[in-house]
C-alpha cells in the first residue's frame, strides 16, 4: 500500500524541511504555483542575492520539485546551474523523481552525490527514497543493490528505512524477503509493523498479518486500514466489515482509505444495504470524496445492481479520471445496459478521456450484451490503430463471447484460430458456453477438450460438457465424463447464495438446511412450487448430471441455493423490497426460469449476480432476453 510507504517518507521529509527555518519567499510556493510564478519569485531570490546561500538555494529547488510534479523540468534546470549542491537538495531531487513518472532520474542525483567533491555521503534519507524509487519501478535487482548499499554505508538498523524495504519487497511479492527484513528488528515500531501487516495482507499471508495485528502495543488508523484492506483484498468481506465495526468501536479516525476498503467489501459480498450505510457515513463524517473514493462507490452501487444510484454518483462527481468512467461503463455493461454503456464512452472520448485497457473490456462487453458484433469489432480494432494498446487475452476473450452470444459460432472458432498468441481458457470457455446455448455439440466437444487441455483441473469445462450432453439425453456421455472427473480428483464447486436481510448477511448452499429459519425456507419453497405449477411451470430437469427419476430430479433443482435464498428473501423482506442475490457459480437454466416465474407471480423485482453477469428478473422476464 503506498500509503504506508508515503507515511513514512513523507514525515521523513517535511521533519527535515522544517529544521531549515523557511525564506519568505520560498514559501510563497505550492501546489498551485504556476511556472511563470516560479520564475517571478526565482527572480526576486536572484536580485537579492539569496541563492548565493546554498542551503537557500536548495530549499528553492526543493520546494519546486516537492510541491508540483509539473515543475520537476524547472527544477531540474535551477539545479544543473549549482556548483555545490547540498545533500538535502540531491535527496529531494531524488524523492521528487521517486514519486514522479521518471522514478529511474532519482539514479543520477544518487550518483551525484557518490561523486561530490566536496564529501557528500548518502544517509538514511537518500536510502529511504532510492527504496522507494525500487518499489515504484518494480526492479528487483536493483532494489537487492541499493539494499547491499545502505548496509554497506550502515544503514539497515534505521527504522524508516527498514519499514521501506518493507514495502519494496512487498512490491516484488517477496514476503519472505519481508520477514527476513523485520525479523532483524528487535523493536519494530509501529511504521514497520504496520508496513509488515500491509506487506501479509497483500501477500496473501492474512493469518499472520491478524496475529502481528492483535499484538501490536498500539494501532493507529493507518494500521487498521492496512489490516481492513488486507481482508477484503484477500476476499474476507465478512472480516474486514466485522474488523471496520470494532475501529469505529475504538475511536479510530475513519478516512477515505477506510472507506474504499469497506466499499470493496460490500461489493464482493453484493451487500447493498451496508454499502448504502458506508455512503450515508461518507457523507455524514464529511469525508472528502476523492476520485478513488468516488469510483469505489459507482463500482459498489453497480456490482449490486442498483445503476441508477451508480450513476447518480458518476454525474454528481466534480472530478473523475478514466478508472471513474471505465467504472461506471463497465457497470451499465454488467447490468445489461450495452448501448447506455457506448453511449457514455462517446462522452468520454468528448471529454478528453484517454482510454486504457480496462475500459475496452467495458465498451466490448457493452456490445456483447447489446449484440453489436460489427461495433464491437470496430472498437477493437480501434484499439491498437487509433489509441495505440496492444489487446490482451481478456480481450480476445470478449471478442469470441461477442461473436458467440450473437450465434456465429464459426466465426468465434475463426476468431480464436487467428489469435496472435496462444487461446487461452477465457477464449475457449467464451466459445463452449456458446455451444452450449446453441446446442452445437461437435464444436462444443472441441471447445472443451481444448479448455481441459489448458486447464485439467478446470472442473466447469467438464460440467459444461456435462450439461450439453444431459440436455440431449446423453446419459452414457454424462457419466463419461463424471468418471473423467472423479478419476481425476475433480469436483463441481458446491453452490452458494448470498443474501442481505436487515444489513446482515446470509449464505445458503446446495442441499444445507441449517439456516434458524430454514423451516420457514420449506414452507414458502412448498408455496413456491404450488404457486408454479399452477401457472404451469414444469422443471428443466436437464442440467441435474445423473438419469434418475424425474421427482427426484426435480427435488435436487429445488435444493439449489438460490432458489433457497429466494424463499427466504420472500419470507424476510417487505413487499416491494427487491430480493438481491449473489451467486458463486453461474446460475442454472431452470433457476433461471425459476426466478421469472417468481417474479411474475410474487410481483417482485429478483437481481442475481452470478459468475458471469446480472439478471434482472421483473414481471416474468429477465435482463439477459435468453442468453445466461
Amino acid at each position: 500500500d503506498p500509503i504506508l510507504d508515503n507515511h513514512a517518507s513523507d514525515s521523513l521529509v517535511m521533519n527535515s524541511f522544517r529544521s531549515v527555518a523557511m525564506h519568505p519567499i520560498i514559501s510563497l510556493i505550492d501546489s498551485v504555483t504556476t511556472l511563470k510564478e516560479l520564475k517571478q519569485i526565482h527572480s526576486q531570490l536572484v536580485l537579492n542575492s539569496l541563492l548565493r546561500d546554498p542551503h537557500l538555494l536548495g530549499q528553492f529547488i526543493a520546494a519546486i520539485a516537492l510541491n508540483n510534479p509539473y515543475n520537476l523540468d524547472y527544477s531540474n534546470q535551477v539545479l544543473d546551474q549549482c556548483d555545490n549542491p547540498t545533500l538535502f537538495t540531491l535527496n529531494s531531487m531524488i524523492r521528487a523523481h521517486s514519486k514522479s513518472s521518471t522514478p529511474q532520474n532519482s539514479f543520477r542525483f544518487y550518483k551525484k552525490i557518490l561523486q561530490s567533491n566536496h564529501n557528500l555521503a548518502p544517509d538514511n534519507y537518500t536510502f529511504n527514497f532510492l527504496v522507494r524509487t525500487c518499489a515504484q519501478l518494480s526492479a528487483h535487482g536493483t532494489g537487492l543493490a541499493v539494499h547491499g548499499a545502505l548496509i554497506k554505508h550502515g544503514f539497515e538498523h534505521d527504522p524508516h528505512v527498514q519499514s521501506g524495504l518493507i514495502f519494496m519487497y512487498t512490491e516484488f511479492g517477496c514476503l519472505s524477503s519481508c520477514h527476513k527484513v523485520f525479523g532483524k528488528i528487535p523493536e519494530p515500531d509501529l511504521v514497520c509493523q504496520t508496513a509488515m501487516v500491509s506487506a501479509c495482507s497483500k501477500c496473501g499471508d492474512i493469518g499472520f498479518a491478524r496475529e502481528l495485528f492483535d499484538v501490536m502495543p498500539k494501532r493507529d488508523h493507518i494500521a487498521w486500514n492496512a489490516m481492513i484492506g488486507g481482508y477484503a483484498q484477500c476476499g474476507q468481506p465478512r472480516e474486514a466489515l466485522s474488523l471496520f465495526h470494532l475501529m469505529q468501536m475504538e475511536g479510530v479516525w475513519v478516512n477515505e482509505v477506510s472507506m474504499v476498503s469497506v466499499l470493496s467489501a460490500c461489493t464482493h459480498l453484493g451487500a447493498l444495504d451496508q454499502g448504502r450505510w458506508a455512503h450515508a457515513y461518507i457523507e455524514r463524517n464529511k469525508l472528502r470524496m476523492t476520485v478513488t473514493l468516488g469510483t469505489a462507490l459507482i463500482d459498489m452501487y453497480a456490482k449490486c445492481g442498483n445503476v441508477n444510484k451508480a450513476m447518480e454518483v458518476f454525474w454528481g462527481m466534480k472530478e473523475k479520471n478514466v478508472y471513474t468512467w471505465t467504472s461506471a461503463m463497465g457497470g451499465l455493461a454488467m447490468n445489461g445496459f450495452g448501448k447506455k454503456c457506448l453511449e457514455l464512452f462517446s462522452l468520454m472520448k468528448h471529454d478528453g478521456i484517454h482510454p486504457n485497457e480496462i475500459t475496452f473490456v467495458s465498451v466490448l462487453r457493452g456490445c456483447t450484451v447489446a449484440g453489436l458484433v460489427e461495433e464491437g469489432h470496430e472498437h477493437f480494432e480501434s484499439m491498437g490503430k487509433v489509441y495505440g494498446i496492444e489487446p490482451q487475452l481478456e480481450h480476445y476473450g470478449c471478442m469470441v463471447d461477442l461473436y458467440g452470444r450473437a450465434g456465429r459460432l464459426d466465426e468465434a472458432l475463426n476468431f480464436i484460430n487467428n489469435m496472435p498468441m496462444k487461446p487461452h481458457s477465457g477464449a475457449w470457455g467464451a466459445l463452449l458456453n456458446a455451444c452450449r446455448m446453441y446446442k452445437n455439440m461437435k464444436l462444443g466437444e472441441l471447445a472443451s477438450r481444448k479448455l481441459v487441455e489448458l486447464e485439467a483441473k478446470n472442473h466447469c469445462a467438464y460440467v459444461l460438457l456435462s450439461n450439453m450432453y444431459a440436455d440431449n439425453k446423453n446419459w452414457e456421455e454424462v457419466s463419461s465424463v463424471r468418471e473423467i472427473m472423479k478419476a481425476r480428483g475433480l469436483t463441481k464447486l458446491p453452490g452458494c447464495s448470498v443474501i442481505e436481510v436487515g444489513g446482515e448477511v446470509h449464505e445458503f448452499f446446495v442441499g444445507d438446511n441449517s439456516h434458524p429459519r430454514y423451516d420457514e425456507i420449506e414452507m414458502m419453497m412448498a408455496e413456491i412450487s404450488k404457486r408454479l405449477r399452477l401457472a404451469g411451470y414444469v422443471a428443466d430437469t436437464n442440467p441435474v448430471l445423473f438419469d434418475i427419476e424425474e421427482e427426484e430430479k426435480e427435488d435436487a433443482l429445488f435444493k439449489h441455493s438460490e432458489k433457497v435464498a429466494i424463499a427466504f428473501g420472500l419470507i424476510t423482506l417487505k413487499e416491494g423490497v427487491p430480493i438481491r442475490i449473489v451467486k458463486n457459480l453461474r446460475i442454472c437454466w431452470d433457476c433461471h426460469e425459476v426466478a421469472k416465474k417468481i417474479s411474475e407471480t410474487f410481483n417482485r423485482e429478483i437481481i442475481v449476480r452470478d459468475r458471469n453477469r446480472f439478471h434482472h428478473f421483473k414481471d416474468g422476464d429477465c435482463s439477459c432476453k435468453g442468453y445466461w
